[in-house]
């Protein structure tokens, strides 16, 4: 396992942002191809899909690692840091990626299967929604996938400990900015204007009952201003306030429900106060809902693999987001956490100290390999 570290590193070396992979996708498509994997490349941009086939079963499975990296400026001090200024892979996707380049070469070397392998590395996962982008160009149509799985490290998670979770285990996420448009003047004399401070300040009060009075309360939803912005002195009333919101949610109806009650506080708010908003509302990512048979099949085989004390149920769903969603509306699959936790101090994922747990890549490399043996073994 060795090599799978040192492609580890060399990943966390050279981060690159979504759809700007290109040394990165140069790379793995170079060791997919010294592995003697059918590689196509230029799915979403920089997208990679490599397959390899064995035996003669129509059966197929799709493994997906995401390889993108995160505008954050590295500060783990380590011999391997970023080499990129400004970019830094603190989600742990390095990691991700090189666990299944390792399992693609033993899957190579050993041929253990009956079917078609389809490892789908993609890329623009923290922004862009690479995992849509490589479904609009042809993803499943091209390389049909029975099922598709896919794995997050977890470093809130006890080291080596797998979690699954069937139904929603992620939350959709959409964002919304909400201009309230006023009238300026001096901070003197208010009444000669139309302060969007206040108006923005109440609009911001109101939108905290969406949740306690308007959404049932066993769905759970998160409504979180994460900006307001307005004025630079004292003495002045500005035009314009700005603020920015994220939303999440399991449910789509839920879904239109938020967007509905955000749109109708924020005029109504603005209203009362003799002002308008201009609202920006953006759909992100869908929710990322698990399939029962593939949940139930993935759980069983960690069970042999790890041991019964090292697989869990979650208790509820996280309200973070992940595009792999969008494959699982196309396709049955799975998505599930691996625990890579050292210490209670761990930083978390998407902070500049956060350090991938190497010692997890064999757990990790040698599961997706079981998983494929499994899935497309002798009948």
């Amino acid at each position: 396992m060795k090599d799978v570290v040192a492609m580890r590193r060399y990943l966390h070396q050279h981060p690159e942002l979504g759809l700007s992979e290109f040394h990165t996708s140069d790379y793995v498509a170079g060791k997919l191809e010294a592995l003697g994997y059918e590689v196509t490349r230029g799915l979403a941009k920089t997208g990679i899909v490599a397959t390899l086939r064995n035996g003669n079963s129509d059966r197929s499975i799709g493994i997906r690692a995401d390889f993108d990296a995160l505008p954050i400026t590295e500060e783990t001090g380590l011999d391997y840091a970023s080499l990129n200024p400004g970019r830094m892979h603190a989600c742990g996707h390095d990691g991700h990626t090189a666990m299944l380049l390792g399992a693609a070469a033993i899957l190579a070397e050993r041929r253990n299967f009956d079917g078609t392998v389809h490892l789908i590395f993609q890329p623009a996962e923290e922004n862009f929604g690479g995992a849509r982008l490589m479904i609009e160009d042809g993803l499943f149509e091209r390389f049909p996938c029975d099922a598709v799985f896919g794995l997050h490290n977890d470093p809130g998670t006890a080291f080596g400990h797998f979690g699954f979770r069937e139904g929603p285990v992620m939350a959709s996420v959409d964002e919304c900015k909400i201009t309230v448009i006023g009238r300026g003047g001096h901070g003197a004399e208010p009444q000669s204007a139309s302060d969007p401070i206040v108006a923005g300040a109440s609009i911001i009060m109101a939108l905290q009952t969406i949740a306690s009075r308007n959404i049932h309360p066993l769905d759970p939803v998160v409504v979180t201003v994460g900006g307001f912005h307005a004025g630079a002195a004292s003495n002045v009333i500005p035009e314009r306030a700005e603020m920015v919101l994220t939303i999440r949610c399991f449910d789509d109806g839920v879904r239109d429900q938020l967007e509905n009650r955000i749109r109708a506080i924020a005029e109504g708010q603005a209203a009362s106060y003799g002002m308008r908003v201009e609202l920006d509302y953006e759909r992100g990512y869908p929710a990322t809902v698990n399939h029962g048979p593939e949940t139930d099949y993935v759980r069983a085989l960690a069970k042999r693999f790890a041991g019964e004390d090292k697989v869990f149920d979650m208790p509820r769903p996280i309200m973070g987001s992940e595009d792999f969603a969008y494959m699982l509306q196309e396709r049955p699959g799975t998505y599930f956490f691996l625990g890579t936790k050292r210490t209670d101090d761990d930083p978390p994922l998407h902070h500049p100290r956060y350090d991938f747990n190497d010692d997890i890549l064999p757990i990790g490399t040698t599961f997706w390999v079981e998983l494929v043996e499994s899935r497309l073994g002798s009948e």
